[in-house]
C-alpha cells in the first residue's frame, strides 16, 4: 500500500474515532450492531436447533444412518462404517414362529424377531416395563439390550401371546425367559404397521435358535452414527456402493409425518432468518442516510482545503468499512452470548443435548452485516465526493453522485442474493424478493399519495394537527423513505407472525387428542356391518372403511411396465430405486367417492360423488412424479389375475400426518366393483378401555389391530420438540425486530429535532410539540402498518400454500391487529426517539444539530 494509501485510511480512522467521541455514528453502530445481532443470533439458534433436531429425529431409526439387505452387509458399504467419527451396529431380523411355554391356548403365534448387536440403539433408547413387586411394573430406559439368555417382548405381542415377564420363550431350538415388555423401541414410527408380535434379544444368541439356514428369509440391517461430516461421508459411498437387494435410510426416509414436521420447521427456521435480513436493511439504510447528512458540511470543508474526490472517498467508505467490521465483530460477540443463554434453556426444555454452535453463522453475520452497508451505506456515503465547496455557506444544496445508483443496485443484487441463499428454497426466496418488492412499491406510491393529500388538506387543518402533518409533505423523501422502512420491516414481522400461527395450529390439529392410535385392517365385505355396531357398542364413533384392493402396475399409456424400466442413471440414485420398488410391488388402491379435508387436489379435477361413465383415478402427487405420471395418462392393474385400466383425472397432496388411512391410488365410484377387497379403518380409542382390541379380535378373529399409540407419542413428542424451537426462535426474531425497527425510526429524527427546537425558541409548548410529533408518527405509522399487514397476508398465503404446503384462509381480524400494533409501535418509537426535544434546552439542541 503506498504512502497516500495509508494516510487515506489514517485520516478515515481519526475521522471513525471523533465520530465515536461526537456521538454521530453512534445511530449507525448501534443499528449495524442489532442488524448483526438479529440476523446472527437466529442463524446460531437456528443451525443449533436444526441440528439439535436431526439428531433427535435420528431416534427414530436407531442411528443417524441405517444399510438394510437380505444379505449380511459387506464390501465398501461395511468398510466406510469403520471410517474415523463413526459408531456401528447390527440387528437382523426375520419371521418364526413364537411359543409362550404356559400351556394356555393361543399361545403360538408367528412373530418377528429382532436380534440386536452391542450398543443399539446408536441414538435413542427403549423403554420397557418390569415388575416391581407389589407396584406391579415399573417403566424405564434400557441401559442396554437383552443379557444372553433373555429376551423382551413388544406389550401387544404378550398381549395377544398371553405372556408375562418371567415365562419361557421358545423360538426355534433355543428356549429364553422374558424379563421385561418393550413399551417404546427407537424405530417403531418407521414400520408401524407391521402387526406381529416382536421379540428381543441378543444377537449373540441368534445362532441357538437354529434359524439361520440356507433360504431363512432374513433383513439385517448396520446401523452408524456420528458428526455430521463422517455421517455425511458414509452416506455419499453407502449410495455409490449399495449392492441388489440393499437399501440406504436416513431421516429423509421416515415416517411422512415425522419428515413432515422437521422439513415444515426447517423452512420456518428459514424465513426467520430472512426476516432478519430484510430488517437488518432497513435499519442500516435508514442509518446510514442520517450519517452521510451529518457529513455534508465536513465533507465541503475538505473540498475548501483542497481534498481530492479520491480522498474522500477513501476517507468515507474506509470508515464506513471500518465501522462495519467493528459492528459485526461486537454483534457476532453478543449474537453468541445470546444463544449460549438461549441453547442452554432450550437444552433443559427439550431434554436433549444440543450441538455447539458451528462458525458458519458467524461467518454468515459478517457478510450480512458487511453486504446491506456496502448497499445501503455506501450510496449515500459516495454521494459526499460530489458536495460542493459552496455547501460551507449554503447548506441547502445537496450533493448528486449517479454513480451512487450503480453502486446501490449493486448491493440491492448483493442482498437478492444473500435472501435466495438464507432462504435454502427457490419458491421461498422467489416468494419473498417478490413480496418485497411489490411491498415497496405500494408503499412508496401510497406514502407518495399521502403527501399530495395532505398538501391539498393542509389550508384546511388547525393547530398542532396541522403542523404535524405538514411535516410529512413538507418531507415528502423522508417521509416516502421512512413510511416504506417502516413498512417492509413491521410485513416482514407479521409475516413470521402469520406463518408460524398457521403452523403450530396445523400440528395441534394433526396430532389433537382424538387422532386416531387404533388401525383396524382385514375386514372383509360380510364382516362391514358388524364391525360398524361393534365400534357403536364401544363408543368410539362410526368409523369410516375403507376397501383395499391389491395390485401391481402392469402398463402406462399402453405400454408394459417393469422395474427396471425406472432405472435412469441420470436421475438420483435413491429416487431411482424408490421407482423401481413401487413398479415392482403390489400397492393397495382404493375407492372414495368424495374428497376428504387432509387430501387437495393439486392438477386436474376430482370426480363429481356419483361417480364419471368411464373408471377414473387420482394419484398422490409424489407418487406420480416418482412413475412420471401426469393427468390424462392411463395406467393398467393385475388384481388378482384381473386386468383394470383406468384415465389419471387428478393429482393430490396428501396430508400424511393426520394418522388416517390414505391411498397413492384412489379410484372413481364403482370403478372397482367386483374386485376382491377388504376394508381398513382408524379409530381413536381412549386409555380407559383396555380391552378395546382384546374383545374386538375375540369377536372377529381374523382382524389385525395396530395399535400405534407409542408412534403417536414419539411423533407428539418430536412435534412438540419442533414447536418449542418454532417458538423461541420466534420470539427471539420478534424482540431483534422490534429493535432493529426502533434504531430505524431514531435514525431519522434530526430534522424534527431541529425544527421541535425552533419551535421551542419561538415559544411552542410541550404540548403543542406532543401533538405535533404524535400526528405526524400517527399518519405514517397508520399507513405503513395497514399495508404491512394486508401485503403480510397475502404474501403468508403464498408461502403456507407453496413451501408450507398448508392451507391457508386469510384472517383479516389478525391482520387489523396487526396493522394496529404497527402504528402503535410507529408511534412509540418516534415519540421516544423525539423525547429530547421536550426533555433538552433548545440551545443544546440547535448547537449539536447546526454544529
Amino acid at each position: 500500500m503506498t504512502a497516500a494509501g495509508v494516510g487515506v485510511l489514517a485520516m478515515a480512522w481519526r475521522q471513525l474515532r471523533r465520530d465515536l467521541k461526537a456521538g454521530d455514528v453512534r445511530i449507525l453502530l448501534a443499528a449495524l450492531v442489532l442488524a448483526v445481532v438479529a440476523v446472527t443470533a437466529v442463524g446460531f439458534v437456528t443451525d443449533r436447533a436444526e441440528r439439535a433436531l436431526a439428531i433427535e429425529a435420528n431416534r427414530l431409526l436407531g442411528g443417524d444412518a441405517v444399510v438394510r439387505g437380505n444379505a449380511p452387509i459387506a464390501g465398501a458399504v461395511d468398510a466406510a462404517a469403520n471410517a474415523a467419527g463413526l459408531q456401528r451396529t447390527r440387528t437382523v431380523e426375520l419371521d418364526s414362529m413364537i411359543r409362550v411355554d404356559r400351556g394356555a391356548e393361543g399361545n403360538l403365534r408367528l412373530g418377528e424377531l429382532r436380534a440386536l448387536g452391542e450398543g443399539f440403539p446408536l441414538r435413542g433408547s427403549f423403554v420397557i416395563a418390569e415388575p416391581d413387586g407389589e407396584r406391579g411394573e415399573i417403566e424405564r430406559v434400557a441401559d442396554g439390550i437383552p443379557v444372553p439368555g433373555t429376551l423382551w417382548m413388544s406389550r401387544a405381542g404378550a398381549d395377544t401371546l398371553g405372556a408375562r415377564p418371567g415365562d419361557t420363550v421358545s423360538i426355534g431350538q433355543a428356549q429364553f425367559t422374558l424379563t421385561a415388555l418393550v413399551v417404546q423401541e427407537p424405530d417403531a414410527a418407521l414400520d408401524y404397521f407391521n402387526v406381529a408380535p416382536k421379540v428381543f434379544l441378543n444377537l449373540a444368541d441368534l445362532p441357538t435358535t437354529g434359524l439361520v439356514q440356507e433360504g431363512s428369509r432374513i433383513r439385517y440391517r448396520l446401523v452408524i452414527a456420528g458428526d455430521a461430516a463422517a455421517v455425511e461421508r458414509f452416506v455419499a459411498t453407502a449410495r455409490d456402493n449399495l449392492g441388489r437387494g440393499q437399501r440406504l435410510e436416513t431421516i429423509e426416509q421416515a415416517r411422512p409425518e415425522i419428515r413432515s414436521a422437521l422439513d415444515r420447521a426447517g423452512r420456518f427456521l428459514g424465513l426467520a432468518a430472512l426476516v432478519s435480513v430484510v430488517l437488518a436493511a432497513v435499519a442500516v439504510a435508514m442509518a446510514a442516510r442520517r450519517h452521510s447528512e451529518r457529513h455534508l458540511s465536513g465533507t465541503a470543508v475538505m473540498r475548501c482545503l483542497g481534498a481530492s474526490q479520491r480522498t474522500l472517498v477513501g476517507v468515507h467508505v474506509g470508515e464506513l468499512l471500518m465501522l462495519g467490521l467493528i459492528a459485526c465483530t461486537i454483534g457476532v460477540a453478543i449474537a453468541f452470548a445470546l444463544q449460549w443463554a438461549i441453547g442452554g434453556w432450550l437444552e433443559q426444555a427439550l431434554e436433549l443435548s444440543i450441538p455447539a454452535a458451528g462458525l458458519m453463522p458467524a461467518l454468515q453475520g459478517y457478510g450480512v452485516g458487511l453486504v446491506v452497508l456496502l448497499a445501503f451505506g455506501a450510496p449515500p456515503v459516495l454521494a459526499l465526493r460530489r458536495v460542493p465547496a459552496l455547501r460551507v455557506l449554503r447548506r441547502d444544496l445537496d450533493p448528486t453522485e449517479p454513480s451512487a445508483w450503480l453502486v446501490a443496485l449493486l448491493g440491492l443484487a448483493g442482498l437478492a442474493a444473500l435472501l435466495w441463499w438464507k432462504a435454502g428454497s427457490p419458491v421461498l426466496a422467489g416468494a419473498m424478493l417478490g413480496g418485497i418488492v411489490a411491498t415497496f412499491a405500494v408503499l412508496a406510491a401510497l406514502a407518495w399519495g399521502l403527501v399530495l393529500l395532505i398538501r391539498r388538506l393542509r389550508p384546511h387543518l388547525r393547530g398542532s394537527l396541522r403542523y404535524g402533518l405538514a411535516n410529512v409533505s413538507r418531507r415528502a423523501g423522508t417521509s416516502v423513505a421512512q413510511i416504506s422502512a417502516l413498512g417492509l420491516g413491521l410485513m416482514a414481522l407479521l409475516l413470521l407472525t402469520f406463518v408460524r400461527t398457521d403452523l403450530l395450529d396445523r400440528w395441534q390439529l394433526a396430532l389433537s387428542a382424538d387422532a386416531p392410535n387404533r388401525f383396524i385392517i382385514n375386514v372383509q365385505q360380510d364382516q362391514v356391518a358388524p364391525v360398524r355396531a361393534f365400534m357403536a357398542e364401544q363408543g368410539v364413533g362410526e368409523p369410516v372403511l375403507f376397501p383395499m384392493i391389491r395390485g401391481r402396475l402392469v402398463a402406462h399409456n399402453g405400454a408394459p411396465v417393469r422395474g427396471d424400466d425406472y432405472a435412469d442413471p441420470a436421475a438420483d440414485a435413491e429416487q431411482s430405486r424408490r421407482a423401481q420398488r413401487r413398479a415392482d410391488r403390489e400397492f393397495n388402491l382404493s375407492v372414495v367417492d368424495t374428497l376428504r379435508e387432509d387430501n387437495r387436489v393439486t392438477a386436474g379435477a376430482f370426480w363429481a360423488a356419483q361417480g364419471p361413465a368411464q373408471p377414473e383415478v387420482s394419484v398422490e402427487e409424489g407418487f406420480a412424479e416418482s412413475l412420471g405420471w401426469q393427468v390424462g395418462d392411463t395406467v393398467a392393474f393385475d388384481i388378482a389375475g384381473q386386468p383394470f385400466e383406468a384415465t389419471i383425472t387428478s393429482l393430490r397432496s396428501v396430508e400424511w400426518e393426520s394418522f388416517r388411512p390414505n391411498f397413492f391410488v384412489v379410484a372413481s365410484p364403482g370403478a372397482l366393483d367386483g374386485f376382491p377387497a377388504s376394508y381398513i379403518t382408524a379409530v381413536s380409542v381412549a386409555p380407559t378401555q383396555t380391552r378395546f382390541t382384546a374383545e374386538l379380535v375375540e369377536r372377529f378373529p381374523n382382524l389385525s389391530v395396530i395399535d400405534i399409540d407409542a408412534v403417536l407419542a414419539q411423533v407428539r413428542g418430536t412435534a412438540d420438540q419442533v414447536s418449542l424451537v418454532v417458538e423461541v426462535v420466534f420470539y427471539f426474531s420478534l424482540v431483534a425486530g422490534l429493535l432493529v425497527l426502533m434504531a430505524a425510526v431514531s435514525a431519522s429524527q434530526d430534522e424534527r429535532l431541529l425544527e421541535g427546537g425552533v419551535m421551542r425558541v419561538l415559544g411552542g409548548s410541550r404540548r403543542q410539540l406532543r401533538l405535533a410529533q404524535a400526528s405526524e408518527f400517527a399518519a405514517i405509522g397508520l399507513l405503513a402498518g395497514l399495508t404491512a399487514a394486508i401485503a403480510a397476508s397475502i404474501l403468508a398465503g403464498v408461502i403456507a400454500t407453496r413451501v408450507f404446503d398448508l392451507p391457508w384462509q386469510a384472517n383479516w381480524s389478525m391482520a387489523a391487529v396487526g396493522g394496529g400494533l404497527g402504528v402503535l409501535a410507529a408511534l412509540a418509537a418516534g415519540m421516544f426517539a423525539t423525547r429530547r426535544v421536550l426533555d433538552a434546552p433548545p440551545s443544546v439542541t440547535l448547537r449539536e444539530l447546526q454544529g
